[in-house]
């Protein structure tokens, strides 16, 4: 096992240029051999610890009205995917008030043994590659949602280029899915130790990496630097880039960074972190084995970070050395 970053591959092709040619969602979906991605209210449709790819002839022949439909890609070639290479992927994101039953439960139509499931809920169980679709998915997904209207005039838009675009019908202006970049950060104190925090939102023992949204005019630096100190209260005096990683709530990109300082006592904001804590290498594994701590999934930026200050992988309780 070794420590995991996250991978430049991608497991999809989104053929960017393709897709906004007139018709070519259409085409895509008259082939039969695209299957189809399911969200509703920020869930993915799962069976079997897996993200659901539905074959159309299983799908009604009219979703409910409000339906956004995306294309999302074709499966590349030599990739750990379990659907054939230039597969095509569909996301059909059902509308909010689609009227199906609460939680788990869906449509009749739906593969006996299915549920929807947040990404929280999935993501330290799922298959790489079913992880990068969901994210996308549920990126894409989180933008229609929220902007349904045009920022100009408040008229509804409409929706174009195989659902990368929404266009108004009323000013002709043209509207893009947005991402919101945000800072992640592993502090690391003069004596090698690691200043992990704890979250309102968590659970009391769950501890991992300070991250914040950057704001308006901010480099990713600053932000990181000023996102440290007001939750933690300590100063960073220099950074290092690791890596990116997106996440879907709501349309994030996630950029990691090692942070280092001299500073030795955390203040939390008791506003988002509880209490942070500072923790040798061997003080947290020993914690992580005991389940007196809980840290990041593997396939997380928090836990490539936390991992990369480790200098390898830290076992999760039940694993061995």
């Amino acid at each position: 096992m070794t420590t995991s970053k996250p991978s430049a591959e991608t497991v999809l092709d989104r053929a960017c240029e393709q897709r906004t040619e007139p018709g070519y969602l259409e085409a895509v979906q008259r082939d039969p051999s695209h299957r189809v991605v399911l969200l509703h209210q920020g869930k993915a449709l799962m069976s079997g610890g897996a993200l659901s790819y539905l074959d159309p002839a299983d799908l009604p022949a009219v979703l409910p009205a409000g339906t956004v439909t995306v294309f999302l890609g074709k499966v590349n070639d030599d990739h750990d995917h379990k659907l054939p290479a230039t597969t095509s992927l569909v996301l059909q994101v059902l509308p909010y008030d689609a009227g199906l039953p609460e939680q788990a439960h869906v449509p009749a139509w739906v593969p006996a043994g299915a549920g929807f499931v947040t990404y929280r809920e999935a993501a330290a169980h799922l298959h790489p590659a079913d992880a990068e679709v969901f994210i996308q998915a549920a990126a894409v997904a989180n933008w229609h949602t929220t902007h349904p209207c045009c920022p100009r005039c408040g008229n509804l838009t409409e929706v174009a280029s195989a659902g990368w675009m929404r266009r108004c019908p009323v000013d002709a202006s043209e509207h893009f899915p947005r991402t919101d970049p945000a800072i992640i950060v592993a502090i690391v104190g003069a004596d090698q130790r690691i200043l992990l925090a704890n979250n309102f939102a968590w659970d009391l023992h769950r501890y991992s990496t300070v991250a914040g949204f950057a704001e308006a005019g901010e480099s990713a630096e600053q932000a990181a630097v000023r996102e440290i100190a007001e939750e933690v209260g300590v100063h960073l005096h220099s950074l290092e880039y690791s890596g990116s990683q997106a996440w879907p709530f709501p349309r994030s990109l996630m950029l990691g960074f090692i942070g280092y300082t001299d500073d030795v006592v955390p203040t939390p904001d008791n506003v988002e972190v509880r209490e942070a804590r500072w923790f040798s290498r061997d003080e947290l594994q020993t914690a992580v084995l005991n389940g007196d701590v809980a840290i990041s999934h593997r396939q997380s930026i928090a836990r490539s970070l936390i991992e990369q200050w480790y200098g390898g992988p830290i076992l999760d309780v039940g694993e061995q050395q």
